[in-house]
């Protein structure tokens, strides 16, 4: 999906996002993910802090198999979903870059670079 409002791009519906599951988006230059968790929405940029690498393994797969942290699927860093905060592995204590967006008309937007 890309709609576009006035700087801002759509990544997707709410309903495309379900509780407890991560997505992954390339809009133009940027390369994020999102997750929802309790009704919440966080949105990443799509590198862990160690190598700067894509965090993913399979196509919208973020989370580690209790859904409880995001993983990084090339060293195993585990990091907080609500915080981005690395409470595991090599980057221990650095955090995923978090971007900022907003929720309007039921859409996930971010900020078009």
């Amino acid at each position: 999906m890309t709609e576009n409002k006035g700087q801002l791009i759509a990544l997707c519906h709410l309903d495309d996002l379900t509780d407890g599951t991560s997505r992954g988006f390339k809009q133009g230059n940027q390369n994020v993910f999102a997750i929802k968790q309790g009704g919440q929405v966080f949105v990443y940029r799509n590198a862990c802090p160690h190598l700067g690498i894509p965090l993913e393994w399979v196509e919208n797969q973020f989370l580690d198999s209790s859904g409880s942290v995001i993983q990084c699927a090339n060293h195993g860093a585990q990091f907080v979903i609500q915080s981005g905060q690395c409470v595991s592995g090599p980057c221990l204590g650095r955090s995923l870059q978090s971007i900022p967006h907003q929720i309007l008309d039921n859409h996930i937007w971010i900020k078009s670079k």
